[in-house]
């Protein structure tokens, strides 16, 4: 689950004065407890409860309050330069960089503009800067621009700063040329599907009525391309593939009769009524995808010979000429992921490269995720595969034959992506963990003969890459958890250009805002290290106890722990931890990015050392922190993160006492076959481990006080999944609290996202008491 969300601003803010006053009032209070008895009352029952309020409401405004430090770089006609906005809204200025030239200067001439728009508008333009942040250029002279303020389009000549608006366009006009809604991503988080424009760009490919159709750019009239789908086996444009030619177009057909569907009620209209989505649970009929190949002019579709039954399919793109189309085939239980090239005339396919694994290959959204493992050079006759065939994740270079040419990395770390390439120099550019610090995402480059390795950037934490279309430079954006932001211009072998931004954290200044604080611990097994982050109150002092808050997720498909300086998972954990408690994340073990063994942990094992791992964590940080109070101990996730939170709640009763679990899976069984089977196989083929997944079992072990939260139209945790934990806590005689979210998918938004987030907050305080904590002493 995301923790990007709409966080609530508190009405009645304690202004800058009123938090002085109360400081002193706490530092007055906290020295005559200290002359008065040994043992001092805990500092936080001394704080009012509307300061430490008013603090988690500004720290999760955290990210809001850091200034620059990263860009949105826009590359120019040579290549080389780029140009940026900053400053925005009051002060915008618009900066081209030139990198040969070492130069970064206002692309515009702030005050001439703003007088000749003056002129057109009738009166002064907002703000001080500049009155737009973005801007599109007319042609590759890059003499004229578009941009838009108060509505309006005007197009300016830079020679003259002469300005003249843009007659408005109809609806019509805009969609005309614009990529249109064709339908929402069925799961939260997938992309939405977005009609596809030909490279020519003369036409879109989209959908109607089930079938194929194409929308022209030149007038807008929409054609049916293929028009033989019906509901349950239509076309479908996701990931579609235009030829280069633009004469040809890859797409798909699915056809999900036979699949199970689930209800969606919608329950706020007058009368109810039922939605029926189609979900495939584990072990359920599979939808069947069918690959073609259409030719816009005949609209003759060849249909692609992809073998076996029930693969997962993904359209690569086509080889430079046009002669081929490349597609990966992915076997249902992700054991085994082929490498396709198909003809386009016949339909017959051949496999380039093939993948296995007795386990599984990747999974549904690892770092690289199976659909990124490919690269294919300029040259069109070779490519760049990632495999973990030796445990880690490395590059290998290939003919399009499927003959190996040569391994390019090697060592105990894994390549998280290609970034680019430049093969005329010869140059792969690629992301990874190569260091000692293992989760740090450094820059490096190999060049095509497996030679000349190299590390790019510089500082510690993670390292964000833009690459220049000439491959000749690359913006670097850093940070770490303690280090704010900064966006750095070097050469493509890494020699630093400038420094072009640096974050400004003034404004943390009132926050009393420290750095949290990295820790290792050793997992259940008492070998392997585990890596977190631990945030502390503002005013944390360490002779008094905290409860204890573990922020979990540990979905084997992503790392989790919080490593740059704006991530919203570190956002929510320190606001939380203003209100006088100690939170943690921390990865255990099963997640990605650490290797295959790391993360084969899961493999049929799935809810089985994962809480074991948070509970040496726990242990361990409260052997070694006296302020950590083992009493009151809660947990909190979302998605995976909401199984793992009833897991803990269920089957670690006696550390766990509040939890609070949202959207989450409580059975394997009842979750969708994409999710889970890459990692629990098929239940028909492992039903034991799929029972000693499920918490259903555990329910009457429950101690502690439970928060369910769910929203009804979650299309990725079904509904029925918590009510199913609902009636076997029943049945257990276990008290619980519910949460509906009506007419909410799996990452709730607007009100109900603000309802959901205070509600987790007043269960923790209510329950978790951070105002009465005891002192270190006293325990």
């Amino acid at each position: 689950m995301s923790s990007r969300r709409e966080f609530p601003k508190h009405a009645a803010l304690a202004t800058g004065e009123e938090l002085s006053m109360l400081r002193c009032q706490r530092a007055v209070v906290g020295l005559l407890s200290c002359l008065v008895c040994f043992v001092a009352p805990a500092r936080g029952q001394d704080i009012p409860a509307s300061e430490r309020d008013s603090m988690y409401y500004r720290y999760l405004e955290f990210a809001q309050l850091v200034r620059g430090g990263t860009l949105d770089p826009h590359w120019m006609a040579d290549g080389n330069s780029f140009w940026y906005a900053e400053g925005a809204p009051d002060q915008t200025v618009i900066y081209k960089v030139d990198p040969a030239a070492d130069a970064k200067t206002p692309l515009f001439d702030a005050a001439r503009l703003r007088g000749a728009l003056t002129d057109v508008l009738g009166h002064e333009p907002p703000y001080r800067g500049l009155s737009f942040g973005s801007f599109a250029f007319t042609d590759q002279s890059e003499s004229t621009i578009t941009f838009t303020v108060e509505s309006g389009e005007f197009l300016l000549e830079l020679d003259g700063y002469t300005i003249t608006r843009v007659p408005p366009k109809s609806e019509a006009e805009k969609s005309r040329t614009t990529p249109q809604l064709v339908r929402k991503g069925f799961t939260a988080g997938a992309p939405d599907i977005m009609d596809v424009p030909s490279p020519d760009g003369r036409w879109f490919a989209t959908e109607k009525d089930d079938g194929l159709w194409l929308r022209s750019t030149s007038d807008g009239r929409a054609e049916p391309l293929i028009a033989d789908g019906v509901k349950g086996y239509a076309w479908s444009v996701a990931g579609a593939k235009w030829s280069p030619s633009s004469y040809r177009l890859a797409a798909s057909k699915i056809d999900t009769r036979q699949t199970d569907s689930i209800p969606i009620v919608h329950w706020l209209k007058t009368t109810e009524e039922v939605e029926w989505a189609p979900y495939v649970k584990a072990g359920g009929p599979m939808p069947r995808t069918e690959l073609y190949v259409v030719d816009i002019l005949s609209k003759a579709a060849v249909r692609v010979d992809t073998g076996e039954e029930d693969p997962h399919l993904h359209l690569l793109g086509w080889v430079p000429d046009g002669s081929e189309f490349l597609f990966l085939r992915m076997n249902r239980e992700f054991k085994k992921l082929d490498l396709m090239v198909a003809d386009p005339t016949t339909g017959r396919a051949r496999v380039v490269l093939e993948e296995t694994q007795e386990t599984f290959i990747k999974g549904i959204a690892s770092n690289p995720g199976w659909r990124q493992l490919f690269t294919l050079l300029p040259d069109g006759e070779r490519f760049i595969w990632i495999s973990e065939r030796d445990g880690w994740d490395h590059l290998y270079l290939y003919r399009l034959d499927g003959t190996l040419i040569r391994r390019l990395t090697a060592g105990e770390f894994p390549v998280l992506g290609v970034v680019a390439v430049d093969q005329e120099a010869g140059w792969v550019y690629f992301t990874a963990h190569a260091e000692e610090r293992i989760y740090d995402t450094h820059l490096y480059r190999v060049n095509l003969s497996g030679e000349g390795f190299a590390r790019l950037t510089e500082a510690t934490g993670q390292h964000a890459i833009a690459f220049s279309p000439s491959r000749q430079y690359f913006l670097d954006t850093h940070s770490t958890t303690a280090r704010p932001p900064a966006t750095e211009l070097r050469a493509a072998d890494g020699r630093l250009i400038r420094t072009v931004s640096t974050a400004d954290i003034d404004g943390l200044a009132e926050l009393e805002w420290s750095p949290p604080e990295e820790f290792v611990v050793k997992a259940d097994d008492g070998e392997t290290d585990l890596y977190g982050v631990l945030y502390k109150p503002y005013d944390f002092d360490p002779r008094f106890s905290y409860p204890v808050i573990d922020y979990i997720y540990n979905g084997p498909q992503t790392t989790w722990v919080p490593r740059t300086f704006t991530d919203g998972r570190g956002v929510l954990a320190q606001a939380l931890a203003q209100l006088g408690f100690v939170t943690f994340l921390v990865d255990g073990r099963g997640t990605t990015e650490r290797g295959k063994a790391f993360q084969d942990v899961v493999y049929l094992k799935f809810g089985s050392h994962e809480i074991p791992d948070h509970l040496a964590t726990v242990k361990q940080l409260a052997a070694q922190r006296s302020y950590l109070d083992l009493d009151r101990v809660g947990i909190f996730g979302g998605s995976w993160g909401g199984y793992m939170t009833v897991r803990a709640m269920v089957t670690a009763p006696d550390t766990y006492r509040v939890g609070v679990a949202t959207n989450g899976v409580m059975d394997h069984y009842d979750h969708m076959a994409y999710a889970i089977e890459p990692y629990m196989g098929l239940p028909q083929n492992n039903p034991a481990a799929y029972e000693a997944s499920s918490s259903h079992q555990y329910a009457g072990q429950l101690q502690g006080k439970l928060l369910l939260i769910h929203a009804t139209s979650d299309v990725n945790a079904t509904f029925s999944a918590t009510m199913k934990m609902v009636e076997s806590l029943v049945r257990a005689g276990k008290p619980y609290d519910l949460i509906v979210l009506p007419e909410q998918n799996h990452w709730p938004v607007g009100a109900s996202a603000r309802y959901w987030r205070e509600a987790s907050r007043r269960y923790f305080q209510e329950h978790l008491k951070p105002e009465l904590v005891t002192t270190v002493s006293s325990r």
